[in-house]
């Protein structure tokens, strides 16, 4: 099996990995789930870490054919577009994007979005191939923690997106609309059924108690033996029960409210408004 090369860059503000994978052979390469950095108290956006990985591109002389979002997410600013215009690359993300859209476009009332998925220039349907230079790509379609969330499968690599996390950390919350924990059960199976030894590459890390220094690489293999709420000794009626009953208990993402109304734009900022400011919404919710 090909293995492509990963370089990983972490943002410990949002315990976010982005990754750069790339053909040895041909110097093409993706980027997968970029930060934009955020500081939501004084509302202030930095490309901090888009430029890291846009100084690692250009000093290894790569050439940016893709930037891949594994799913719309609710925990960062995607540094998508910035890197974009400075790299190039075509902006993807899974097909069902739309549902999502749909969903908090009305949460939102956020009357200028579309929802057909048209700010992103490819949206995959599972099981679309593409490549990397020499390297072949696939789509797997893992709905569950959104109805969007794709896995990227990149030679003898995985870019699970939120689905997993560490073996000692577990998987994703599945409570936000159009979640299902049943949904997640199934898309998992569909990650565990890769070959043991390929590599997957996890979109964040909050390390797990006990252990000391934030990790994002494990492999199938690790997963099926030792994931702490899925493994081949876990039913799917175990699991969904463990997963809701967590999933009752958890508060909100501290960026949700910022991150859904930038990233449903793939990434891109709203508009600005008459007085050439732009502004993001927070709903409030009555008593």
């Amino acid at each position: 099996m090909t293995q492509p090369d990963v370089q990983a860059f972490h943002d410990a503000a949002t315990f976010t990995v982005t990754y750069v994978v790339s053909d040895p052979a041909t110097r093409r390469a993706a980027i997968v789930d970029p930060v934009r950095d955020f500081d939501a108290a004084s509302g202030r956006l930095s490309t901090h870490s888009a430029d890291a990985v846009i100084d690692y591109v250009n000093e290894n002389e790569l050439h940016v054919d893709w930037i891949l979002e594994t799913h719309v997410h609710a925990d960062h600013l995607s540094g998508a577009p910035y890197l974009q215009e400075k790299l190039g690359g075509t902006l993807a993300i899974g097909a069902q994007v739309s549902v999502v859209q749909d969903t908090f476009r009305d949460v939102f009332n956020i009357d200028d979005l579309s929802t057909d998925g048209s700010q992103f220039d490819r949206l995959f349907a599972d099981g679309e191939t593409f490549s990397i230079g020499n390297l072949e790509g696939h789509v797997i379609a893992t709905p569950g923690h959104t109805p969007a969330c794709v896995v990227y499968v990149i030679g003898d690599a995985a870019f699970v997106g939120d689905t997993l996390f560490m073996p000692d950390f577990g998987t994703a919350r599945t409570d936000f609309p159009g979640g299902s924990a049943a949904q997640l059960y199934d898309s998992i199976q569909r990650i565990l059924a890769l070959p043991d030894e390929t590599r997957l590459f996890m979109c964040h890390d909050y390390k797990a108690p006990g252990r000391d220094a934030f990790a994002w690489e494990t492999s199938v293999a690790a997963q099926r033996a030792h994931n702490i709420h899925i493994n081949d000794r876990v039913s799917k009626g175990a699991f969904v029960e463990m997963r809701e009953t967590r999933d009752s208990d958890l508060g909100m993402p501290k960026l949700i409210l910022p991150s859904l109304q930038v990233n449903l734009r793939a990434g891109h900022l709203p508009p600005p408004e008459d007085n050439g400011t732009r502004y993001l919404k927070i709903p409030l919710t009555p008593d």
